[in-house]
């Protein structure tokens, strides 16, 4: 990539860096705040539920306590002592001795006249009855509520409800589930009092935050204007924007650092090339009829100092930009012959394949380099296979005579990770190919309901119809390895028979594959 574009995209990733944390920040600022609010208006709703609840556990243990009394009903006794019960508990404004479905004396005294009762709308887990707007005998225009236990039944103000309730400026409601409300505050929105108690859960609605809380025979809603939030905004500002502008420099930094390093990066690896700083790691190839490992794929890495390894695909875009490819594929050549040597002599049925980058099929000068370096070896050029990604082949005619040399020299090529470029079926018409690799973006499709799962078994037949050994890549599963086997695949290599190894791991896994296995019943001479 030239340096313009690293600058131009190191810019733009800089913006991004510092306008994306404070952005996070403004974000977090304020959900932190709602979240903050939310949590305050949970606790109170807990609080006012809380305190309902103990209000009416209060009157009914009085109620209990009074109708066990040994008085007679309305006599002035009895009365004396109701009064003095709602003189000593300020929550009940009347209590009334009730019985034959109609009220007998109250607090008040004895009514003039026979007051009907209004029926129980609501039995309570403690035991007592409610009834919502009961009619008093006193002021028979004021709302009330009646809770009843027994012979006896008290009157209280809806508003002993809803008196410890959370400041002004947040609307609430106690609800009786089914049945109405117990006392509200502060006129709440009854759409959004329903959609809260449906809902179970908090969020904001309507410009609104809402929190509820039940139990067995209550409810209680609490809405507060999302503005109540503001407050909590200005304290999670002091925390959440500071954040945010490290995080912005230190993104920027980093931003700043990576783009040093890949311009400064073509300089490590021309000094790395001459320094000799690659190493060639090893990936076994496997006959698929009979599990034998016939050979392997070259694969370079970069040792840089430190010991930190690095994979090919971080580094062999720089080094194709900057004219480095061909000394490292001379490179890879080298230490092929000076690992493989003995391996190959020994057995001539095996073979490593060597990937040629782009800029190798201009000129043909690594043919030659790799020509030299095997005069003299115990080597066959036969054993040395060549692959090429379908990049390398868009001079259809120049790749033509490369392939053709190559092929003169005794080695085969194959197109590496076909179907993933521009390739087309005139591409292996046109070239003098002998294998084809299929690319593991194929091979992961198998045995799923992806679209393109179909892909690699014509693939495969295009192959078998042009004459073509074929080789899938990424074999990961026992599944895939089998299709593939099934489908008359030559060759296989993946995760599932071995990941890329130094030269002695490989050299170990090579003899004990061969020590358990049978020979192939063909050999892979693609080239003769």
């Amino acid at each position: 990539m030239p340096r313009t574009y690293v600058i131009g995209i190191a810019i733009a990733f800089a913006a991004a860096a510092a306008l994306l944390p404070i952005g996070f920040a403004l974000h977090m600022s304020w959900s932190r705040a709602v979240a903050v609010e939310q949590g305050d208006l949970q606790a109170q709703a807990r609080r006012t539920l809380a305190h309902v609840q103990d209000l009416l556990d209060q009157t009914v243990a009085m109620l209990r306590s009074v109708d066990e009394m040994p008085f007679e009903p309305c006599s002035p006794q009895h009365i004396r002592h109701l009064r003095a019960l709602v003189l000593r508990d300020r929550a009940v404004d009347e209590l009334a001795y009730v019985a034959g479905n109609s009220v007998k004396c109250t607090t008040w005294g004895i009514p003039g006249y026979e007051e009907p009762l209004a029926p129980a709308q609501f039995e309570l887990a403690n035991g007592g009855l409610l009834v919502l707007d009961p009619v008093p005998v006193v002021s028979p225009g004021i709302r009330m509520v009646a809770v009843r236990y027994g012979d006896y039944s008290a009157l209280l103000d809806p508003t002993r409800f809803t008196e410890k309730g959370p400041a002004d400026g947040v609307q609430l409601a106690v609800v009786l589930p089914g049945v109405g409300m117990l006392g509200t505050r502060n006129h709440p929105d009854l759409v959004l009092v329903s959609q809260a108690l449906n809902g179970g859960k908090l969020d904001i609605d309507e410009a609104y935050l809402s929190a509820s809380a039940r139990n067995d025979d209550l409810a209680v809603v609490l809405l507060e204007p999302q503005s109540e939030a503001l407050g909590a905004l200005r304290r999670e500002r002091l925390f959440w924007l500071p954040m945010g502008m490290l995080a912005a420099a230190l993104m920027i930094g980093v931003v700043v650092w990576l783009s040093r390093r890949r311009l400064s990066l073509a300089g490590e690896l021309a000094i790395a090339v001459r320094r000799r700083e690659f190493v060639v790691h090893y990936q076994p190839i496997i006959d698929l009829q009979s599990g034998r490992c016939v050979g392997a794929e070259a694969l370079v890495r970069w040792i840089r100092p430190g010991g930190k390894t690095l994979r090919p695909d971080l580094f062999i875009s720089i080094a194709e930009e900057n004219g480095l490819m061909t000394r490292i594929t001379e490179e890879v050549f080298r230490l092929v012959i000076r690992d493989m040597e003995d391996l190959l002599a020994e057995d001539r049925g095996m073979h490593i394949s060597v990937n040629l980058s782009a800029s190798d099929l201009k000129d043909g000068k690594a043919l030659r380099v790799l020509q030299c370096m095997l005069a003299g070896t115990a080597i066959d050029a036969r054993q040395i296979w060549l692959e090429a990604t379908e990049r390398g082949f868009m001079d259809v005619d120049k790749a033509r005579g490369i392939i053709e040399q190559a092929r003169e020299q005794g080695h085969a090529v194959a197109i590496d990770d076909f179907g993933t470029g521009y390739s087309s079926l005139s591409y292996l018409q046109r070239l003098p190919l002998d294998t084809l690799k299929i690319d593991k973006s194929f091979v992961d499709t198998i045995g799923t309901d992806s679209a393109t799962h179909k892909v690699t078994d014509h693939i495969i037949d295009m192959a078998k119809s042009l004459n073509l050994l074929t080789v899938a890549e990424g074999i990961e599963r026992q599944e895939q390895a089998d299709h593939l086997k099934a489908r008359n695949v030559d060759f296989g290599q993946g995760w599932l028979y071995g990941k890329p190894m130094p030269v002695p791991e490989f050299i170990l896994y090579y003899r004990r594959n061969v020590a358990a296995t049978q020979p192939p019943r063909r050999l892979p001479d693609a080239a003769a």
